[in-house]
C-alpha cells in the first residue's frame, strides 16, 4: 500500500505515524543549530512547510517527545548531534494562526487562549516540588483565561502579556534546562488587526508579549519564529538586538522551506508520475529561495494527489486559492498608468526592477505603492530573477499559476472599474444595435489602453483571444435587457459572442488576436468565418428582424472594428 499524500497535513508526528510521504526536511535542525541564533525569525510564503517545520523542531527537541518518530531520517546520521540535543528541552509551541477578531478585545482574547492552551500542557507544574506556590499561582493564571469578573487566577492582560516569558521560567525550573521557543505565524494577528482597523492596539500586544519573552530571558535556549512579512524592528522587535532574521533571499536555510526540484524528482518517481514533471515545473516551479530553485510544495501535493485519481487531471490554482489575494486587489486600485504597464509586463512573461524592502509595517504598505511590490514579493506572489547593488531586483512571477491568479483579477477589476461608469459603458453598449462602428472602436480603445492586455509571445493566441473575449463579454453583459450568449451554438458552430435585443436586432461578434499587427486583415478573417460558418442562422430563427455583423481585432492594446 502506497503512501499518502498529506494534504493539509502540518503535524510532524501525525506525518509519521499515519504512513503519510515525508519530503525530509530535518537537516534544518543541524543548520539551525550550527548557525546560532537566540532569536531566529524565518519569513516564507504561506503554504511552504513552515508549521511542518516547526513541528518537527517540536518533535525533536521537547522533553519526553518520540524519537522513533525520526528513525530513517537524515538528521539521525548525525548521532553526536542527537545525543545532545533530542528530547533534551522543555518546549513551548504555540501558532498565531487563529488570533483573530473583529475587535482588538475579541483578538486578544483568543491570544489568551492559545496561550492557555499550549500552558495546559504543562499541568504537571501544578504538582513540581522545585516550584514555590507563588510559582503556581503564576502558573494557574496562565490557564484561565480572564473573564469579566477578573478572578484571582484569571489571565489578564498583564498577565498575558508577560505568560510566555512566565511558562518559559517555569519550565526551566522544573527541568533545570533552558526552554525552546517556538512561535508560528507570528505576524498572522497584526495582518487581521491591519483590516480590522485595530493595527495599533495589537502591535502594541505583540511587541510586548514577544519583547518580555525574547529579551533578557535568562530561562530562554533559543527561540524560533515564522511568518510571511518581516515586520520592521521599529514596529514590532523594538530594542531587541539578538533578533536573526531569514527571509526568502537569504541564501542560510534556502532549501529548507518548499520542494527543491531533486524533492520533486523523488515524489513523482514513488508515485509513478514523472511523466508529468514538465507540466508541474511550468505552473508551480519558478520561485527561488536565496540560490535554491523551488516548487510550492501546496501546488505539488494537490496535483499529485488529483493525478493519482485521475490521470488526465488539469493543474489548477491551489496555492492562489488559498488566500483572498487582497494585495493584488490593492496595487490594481492603486495603480497608475505606470503600474499598469509593469503589471502588464509580469503577465507577458517580461520583469520589471524595483526596490525591494523587505521590513515594512502594514502601515508602509498602504503609504506608497512601491511598498506593495516589495510585500508581493515577500508573500510569494514574485519571485527574484536577478539581484543588484543595494535593494534593487529583477522581479518576475514565479510560474503559470500565479501568472493565471493575475490575470483573472485582472479581469475582475476591469470589470468593477468600467462598470462603475455607468454612462460611458451605455454609450458603448449602445453603439452596436446603432452600427456606430467609430463609437465602439473609439470607446474600445479607450478601455484597451486603461487595462492590462496579455501580449507575450509565449502564449497560444487562443489564449490572448480569450482574454480579450472576456473582458468584451464583461462589458457587453452590463445590458440587463439584452441577452448575451458566449459561443453560443448558432449555424454550424460557434460564434464568440453573440445578442439578442428587446428591439428584435441580433448582433454577432468575431473575435480575432492579430500577431503580426495586421489589424484589417484580421477583421476580415473574423467576418469571412461569420459568413461561413453561417453563424447568423440561429439568429435567423429566432425571427430577429434585424442581424448585425462584427469582426473585432486586437493586438496589444490597438484595436479595429469592422462590420459586414
Amino acid at each position: 500500500m502506497r503512501k499518502k499524500l498529506p494534504i493539509g497535513i502540518d503535524g510532524f508526528e501525525k506525518i509519521m505515524t499515519n504512513d503519510f510521504y515525508y519530503v525530509d526536511k530535518t537537516l534544518f535542525i543541524k543548520e539551525l543549530l550550527q548557525n546560532w541564533g537566540e532569536v531566529n525569525l524565518f519569513t516564507r510564503p504561506r503554504r511552504f512547510g513552515k508549521s511542518l517545520n516547526m513541528s518537527m523542531l517540536k518533535s525533536f527537541f521537547e522533553i519526553g517527545g518520540s524519537p522513533e518518530l525520526f528513525d530513517g531520517l537524515k538528521i539521525m546520521q548525525e548521532k553526536l548531534l542527537c545525543e545532545k540535543y533530542m528530547g533534551k528541552f522543555p518546549v513551548i509551541s504555540i501558532s498565531l494562526k487563529s488570533v483573530d477578531g473583529r475587535c482588538f478585545e475579541s483578538a486578544s482574547a483568543a491570544l489568551r487562549t492559545v496561550i492557555g492552551n499550549e500552558a495546559m500542557r504543562f499541568q504537571f507544574l501544578l504538582e513540581s516540588k522545585k516550584l514555590s506556590d507563588m510559582e503556581k499561582i503564576s502558573y494557574q493564571r496562565l490557564i484561565k483565561v480572564g473573564t469579566v469578573t477578573r478572578a484571582l487566577y484569571d489571565m489578564t492582560d498583564d498577565v498575558a502579556v508577560a505568560s510566555l516569558k512566565t511558562l518559559s521560567q517555569l519550565l526551566a525550573r522544573h527541568y533545570g534546562q533552558k526552554t525552546i521557543l517556538l512561535i508560528d505565524e507570528y505576524d498572522v494577528p497584526l495582518d487581521k488587526a491591519f483590516q480590522g482597523g485595530y493595527y495599533e492596539d495589537m502591535v502594541t500586544l505583540i511587541r510586548n508579549l514577544l519583547g518580555n519573552v525574547l529579551k533578557t530571558n535568562d530561562s530562554l535556549y533559543f527561540a524560533v519564529l515564522t511568518g510571511c512579512l518581516r515586520i520592521s524592528k521599529e514596529s514590532i522587535f523594538t530594542g531587541l538586538n539578538n533578533l536573526k532574521v531569514h527571509t526568502i533571499s537569504d541564501i542560510r536555510y534556502d532549501e529548507f522551506f518548499g520542494f527543491t526540484n531533486a524533492d520533486v524528482d523523488k515524489l513523482l518517481k514513488f508515485y509513478g508520475l514523472y511523466s508529468y514533471k514538465a507540466v508541474i515545473s511550468d505552473w508551480y516551479d519558478g520561485y527561488r529561495f536565496g540560490d535554491t530553485d523551488m516548487y510550492c510544495p501546496w501546488d505539488v501535493i494537490n496535483y499529485c494527489d488529483e493525478l493519482l485519481a485521475d490521470s488526465g487531471a488539469d493543474p489548477e490554482n491551489y496555492w492562489a486559492n488559498t488566500s483572498g489575494n487582497d494585495l493584488i486587489r490593492r496595487l490594481l486600485k492603486k495603480a497608475n498608468q505606470t503600474t499598469r504597464y509593469e503589471v502588464e509586463r509580469l503577465i507577458n512573461g517580461e520583469t520589471i526592477i524595483k526596490t525591494i524592502r523587505q521590513e515594512l509595517t502594514y502601515r508602509d504598505v498602504e503609504g506608497a505603492i512601491d511598498n506593495i511590490w516589495s510585500v508581493l514579493y515577500s508573500a510569494g506572489y514574485l519571485t527574484c530573477r536577478r539581484r543588484f547593488p543595494g535593494k534593487q531586483m529583477e522581479l518576475a512571477l514565479p510560474n503559470r499559476e500565479v501568472r493565471e491568479l493575475f490575470i483573472d483579477l485582472i479581469k475582475d477589476w476591469f470589470e468593477e472599474t468600467t462598470q462603475a461608469d455607468s454612462v460611458r459603458i451605455n454609450r458603448f453598449c449602445g453603439a452596436f444595435p446603432k452600427e456606430d462602428v467609430v463609437t465602439i472602436q473609439k470607446l474600445l480603445h479607450d478601455y484597451l489602453w486603461n487595462s492590462i492586455s496579455v501580449r507575450d509571445t509565449a502564449v497560444r493566441r487562443n489564449m490572448k483571444e480569450n482574454f480579450y473575449h472576456g473582458m468584451l463579454l464583461g462589458l457587453l453583459q452590463s445590458q440587463d435587457s439584452w441577452l448575451v450568449q458566449s459561443n453560443a451554438e448558432t449555424g454550424e458552430g460557434y460564434s464568440d459572442i453573440s445578442i439578442r435585443t428587446p428591439e428584435e436586432i441580433g448582433i454577432i461578434i468575431e473575435l480575432k488576436y492579430a500577431d503580426d499587427g495586421n489589424l484589417e486583415a484580421a477583421c476580415m478573417k473574423a467576418l469571412k468565418q461569420i459568413e461561413d460558418r453561417k453563424y447568423a442562422e440561429g439568429l435567423r430563427h429566432r425571427a430577429m428582424k434585424k442581424i448585425i455583423k462584427y469582426g473585432i481585432a486586437f493586438c496589444e492594446k490597438e484595436c479595429m472594428v469592422m462590420m459586414a
